[in-house]
């Protein structure tokens, strides 16, 4: 059995917030699970090409839009999103409150994967 607290876990700045890593491939769940904050009034491009990820809103609000802009989800406590074709996306916290995500990648993060926000193409791990 594996428990772990929150105050225990490996947290990295990914590039717009932090992320809480649960569960990593060392724990051999064969995912994992983290607890992702995304800073208010941040945009992030990003695109998992070798994980499929979906996140379920535990706090704040903000928005999921598609690469070409044509479709925007709204995020708000109780719904989740999934990345089932390793989607580009745009992911967008609200102007006045971070956004609390649970996240699952499959296949597992190692845990020290950052995202690289500034390039002009979307970001990827």
């Amino acid at each position: 059995m594996i428990v772990k607290k929150r105050g225990e876990v490996k947290v990295v700045e990914w590039g717009n917030g932090t992320s809480h890593r649960f569960l990593l491939e060392a724990d051999g769940m064969g995912f994992t699970v983290c607890h992702t904050v995304v800073r208010a009034g941040t945009k992030s491009r990003l695109q998992y090409r070798n994980h499929l990820e979906a996140c379920y809103c535990i706090a704040g609000r903000g928005s999921v839009v598609t690469a070409d802009g044509a479709v925007t989800h709204e995020i708000t406590p109780g719904v989740l999103y999934a990345l089932n074709e390793h989607d580009a996306h745009f992911l967008i916290a609200a102007p006045d409150t971070d956004l609390d995500l649970i996240s699952i990648f499959n296949p597992p993060l190692h845990g020290n994967e950052t995202h690289e926000l500034d390039a002009d193409e979307f970001s990827e791990y």
